[in-house]
């Protein structure tokens, strides 16, 4: 392995203590990356790339002292941000070409709070165009594309970072998940990706779909980065132990969430309870059917209530002239432009109707959910994060789950959704390749509140699964 694919293969955690202390410049991790990202540009991760700002800024930090012990935990590590969240002087086109020109003039919260921790912006990584799509396949800019398959699809809306991650140029990438986005492609990609309890992390600066459900994200190839990545945002534990499975309750809610999966995710999801019951974990049987009702009646009404006002507000903060009408006319993804259509005239959400969902319906889902922690004294929920694997590119609107055609949207986010829906925390673990070589994702919900905690649990949970799978184009020579 030469010194660029050793230091592409660094986590977030080590090449910032390398940095910290001198042994590594963060001029060469940078160029590094930078490197990594030009050998692997037919994935189309990127939409925004700006390597000489990169380059400057690493170059200021080389020169400066080096930070005090405790201080500035990411000194020097570059992260990508998806393109719907906002880094001063950088495009935010939410994966809209008619975006294209829109400079925002203020960092998003969450990117203030990484950067004052010492990372620097590597890039805008591509996206589901509005971020309205959980496949990757952008029809303006062109799909990121599965590091594992290249004719297959990373998974969304934050593809084009489950991508970098993938192909080793980016040790952490910011991501956002609102039913699913930073899950569903960590899972299609073997990777890790952290959702927080909804409002625990910034969420000023980020284009919207649902200011209920929306909440940034994480993604990273291993838990430990994710618990780094907490701590610079929410001042979270800066290191956590791994949780001791014996012992540890975690329910299985076998209605919905383990029904219809295709039968090689099935394979790898059974196998990984194997694991979890073999480490001593105690495996137990419950039932969240009503909470999934009540996503598949209340999550669409709220979503598509919310989006027009809340697009409307994050134009306003940028003193840009907002028409819903124009914005979409100018949707290209086929199948992005049904959903704003359902926007307008008859299809339109009625205020009543978005009331009874936010104000009846989703309490009703999350006290189905604390009384289901609570009844069974759970640490943690665990089943498969989505029932299949990556479609391929071109045929993953409509996609085949167990001999059945449904539309990508709704299989995709089936088990990722409800704890969107109920803002809870949530993680989606590596757990092996299918024997087509497709990686599977296996997530961890947890209580409102209890990031930390899942944070540890999952530490726990990674040890006793394969190790997270290395895609083959990683071999790509810089």
């Amino acid at each position: 392995m030469n010194r660029m694919h050793a230091l592409t293969d660094l986590s977030a955690r080590e090449a910032a203590a390398l940095m910290r202390s001198g042994e590594l410049r963060v001029t060469d991790y940078a160029q590094a990356l930078l490197d990594r990202a030009g050998a692997t540009a037919s994935y189309g991760a990127f939409l925004h790339l700006d390597p000489p700002a990169l380059l400057s800024a690493a170059a200021a930090l080389d020169a400066a002292p080096r930070p005090a012990p405790g201080t500035r935990p990411l000194h020097g590590v570059p992260l990508a941000f998806k393109d719907n969240i906002d880094v001063a002087g950088m495009p935010t086109t939410a994966g809209s070409p008619w975006m294209a020109d829109h400079r925002p003039r203020l960092h998003a919260g969450v990117t203030q709070r990484l950067l004052d921790a010492g990372a620097l912006v590597l890039g805008k990584s591509n996206l589901h165009e509005w971020s309205q799509g959980v496949t990757g396949h952008n029809h303006g800019f062109g799909p990121s594309r599965n590091p594992f398959d290249p004719a297959r699809v990373t998974g969304g809306s934050s593809g084009g970072n489950a991508a970098l991650l993938g192909l080793r140029a980016a040790p952490a990438a910011i991501g956002t998940d609102t039913g699913g986005s930073v899950r569903v492609p960590a899972a299609l990609c073997g990777l890790t990706g952290f959702r927080p309890t909804v409002r625990r992390w910034p969420d000023e600066g980020l284009v919207p779909i649902s200011p209920t459900f929306d909440t940034a994200g994480v993604m990273a190839r291993c838990v430990d980065d994710c618990v780094l990545i907490d701590h610079a945002v929410a001042g979270g534990p800066a290191q956590l132990g791994a949780t001791p499975l014996a012992g540890v309750r975690l329910g299985v809610p076998q209605a919905c969430f383990w029904e219809e999966l295709d039968p090689p995710v099935e394979r790898l999801a059974r196998e990984s309870l194997e694991r979890l019951a073999e480490a001593s974990a105690v495996l137990v049987p419950c039932d969240l059917s009503e909470a999934d009702a009540l996503f598949r009646e209340g999550s669409m009404t709220i979503s598509l209530f919310e989006i027009l006002p809340a697009l409307a507000a994050y134009f306003a903060r940028h003193d840009r002239p907002f028409d819903a009408r124009a914005l979409a006319d100018a949707v290209v993804s086929p199948d992005v432009r049904p959903l704003f259509e359902r926007l307008f005239g008859a299809t339109a959400i009625t205020p009543e109707a978005y009331a009874r969902a936010l104000h009846t319906l989703r309490p009703r889902m999350q006290a189905a959910y604390r009384e289901c922690f609570a009844r069974h004294a759970l640490a943690a929920l665990v089943f498969p994060t989505s029932p299949l694997t990556a479609a391929r590119i071109g045929e993953d609107v409509e996609v085949m789950l167990c001999g059945r055609a449904t539309t990508a949207f709704s299989a995709y986010i089936r088990n990722t959704g409800p704890a969107g829906m109920a803002g809870l925390p949530a993680l989606s673990l590596p757990m092996g390749l299918t024997l087509e070589g497709l990686p599977a994702g296996l997530e961890l919900t947890g209580a409102e509140g209890t990031d930390s905690a899942l944070l540890a649990l999952a530490l726990g949970v990674e040890a006793v699964l394969p190790p997270a799978p290395v895609a083959n184009a990683v071999q790509l020579r810089c």
